[in-house]
């Protein structure tokens, strides 16, 4: 231990959960990188002394996660491998009493907002100059750029605005900033996240901003693409669908949460929009933006859902035959207004249920997959694996969606852009020769 003592602090950056944490983590690698600490993400090499796990609060099985992770690192530290392990993000903003209590060996807890107080446990100074500086985690040719934090949305099902407050949006200058450093840096294709984007811009304009962001956004120089995450669709703002029909570079992609269809559903979720004002809603940003992609993600096994609920969710992607859905299992969370609803369904039930929906949008996604080819796209390359390049269209965003598979005894270099004209299709990926 002697040697260790000698040694400068090495940080490595566990990150679980979604985009949002990334992004904060990116942020506090920034910091201490700029006070001269060493600091990687998931370090695969055990060449590290301290750890910081982000962890993620979201629903059961994150939590679980979250808890195995900590405790892994706690392990190595009473081996004697790491000298401290400190603990952020969601699950520690929520629990941290009572994690306290369970996980005596952490050195700290800091909650979703705490990244000054975070950085005095390094002795290092808060650099309020470096705010949008960030050490990514990603590769160099993509990026997430948060435009706002919290939410103020009363969803039943949702814990999100216990941990992450209310909503606050970012100046468009402090977006705009922040994105053309990411470019300089080699950033091609920026996806912007937000708990709700379409209220961007309401807290401090007074009006919703996002159309008038994106212009902005698209008048940067060597971006190439900008993607829309986590849009709500209750008073959605058409004007973003007219900027998206208007510049090439933001993406013919919008994900939209829609988290059920039936009018039992929505309103014991307490979306505040009705199942005939979504489909009213998806027939017109199919008439503003023609050939635009509409990603979705689902609950199964709310509170009172009934066979018929579920019935009404697989006839709703039969007809409306969405791009892209991922469906998740409605997770009983302390705190939340359906927490006081009776949780009736096994874990069993909603799981199937969640197969059952997803059974029919692998069908969809197959049969639109299979529309594709023949047709040529501009691919980003993302990565070599096993002997192949795998990239994306302007309608798939980073691990979520499908993947472009390309034989080439050419190099392709990651980041560059190609044109693949798609010779098979599959359930969710395609696969193409580069034109």
């Amino acid at each position: 231990m002697k040697t260790r003592t000698l040694k400068k602090d090495k940080v490595n950056i566990i990150t679980l959960g979604c985009s949002k944490n990334l992004v904060d983590s990116e942020a506090f690698a920034g910091q201490l990188s700029a006070n001269g600490i060493k600091v990687v993400h998931e370090n695969e090499r055990p060449d590290h002394n301290i750890v910081v796990v982000n962890t993620c609060g979201f629903i059961d099985k994150a939590k679980e996660e979250s808890v195995n992770t900590i405790l892994e690192q706690v392990d190595l530290k009473k081996e004697g491998i790491l000298d401290k392990v400190y603990v952020t993000g969601c699950l520690s903003e929520r629990y941290r009493e009572s994690l306290l209590q369970e996980i005596p060996e952490v050195d700290a807890w800091f909650g979703t907002m705490e990244l000054p107080l975070m950085l005095k446990q390094f002795n290092a100074d808060y650099k309020a100059e470096l705010v949008g500086e960030r050490l990514l985690g990603t590769p160099k040719h993509y990026a997430y750029l948060k435009i706002s934090e919290g939410c103020n949305r009363t969803c039943a099902f949702c814990a999100i605005p216990l941990m992450r407050k209310g909503h606050v949006s970012k100046p468009i200058e402090e977006i705009v900033a922040e994105a053309k450093r990411l470019v300089r840096m080699g950033v091609k294709e920026i996806m912007l996240i937000a708990q709700e984007l379409t209220y961007y811009g309401l807290d401090i304009y007074k009006k919703r901003a996002l159309p008038d962001l994106l212009k902005y956004l698209s008048d940067i120089e060597g971006l190439h693409w900008v993607k829309l995450h986590y849009a709500y669709p209750t008073k959605f703002p058409m004007e973003i669908l007219d900027v998206m029909r208007e510049r090439d570079n933001i993406c013919n992609y919008l994900d939209m949460p829609l988290q059920h269809i039936s009018d039992n559903m929505l309103k014991a979720m307490k979306r505040q929009i009705t199942s005939q004002e979504i489909k009213d809603l998806i027939v017109n940003i199919r008439e503003r933006v023609p050939g635009i992609c509409i990603r979705t993600t689902l609950i199964a096994g709310f509170p009172g859902e009934t066979r018929q609920d579920v019935e009404d969710l697989k006839q709703f992607l039969i007809d409306n035959r969405l791009d892209r859905v991922g469906i998740f299992t409605y997770s009983h969370e302390e705190n939340t207004t359906a927490y006081d609803l009776a949780d009736t369904l096994s874990s069993e039930e909603k799981e199937a249920r969640a197969q059952e929906v997803m059974e029919v949008q692998q069908e969809i996604s197959y049969e639109i997959n299979q529309k594709k080819i023949g047709n040529t796209y501009k691919v980003l390359i993302d990565k070599k694996e096993a002997g192949r390049y795998l990239g994306r269209t302007e309608f798939d965003s980073v691990e979520v969606d499908n993947e472009v598979i390309i034989q080439s005894k050419k190099a392709l270099p990651i980041g560059d852009f190609v044109n693949v004209k798609i010779t098979s299709a599959f359930d969710y990926d395609l696969e193409g020769v580069v034109v």
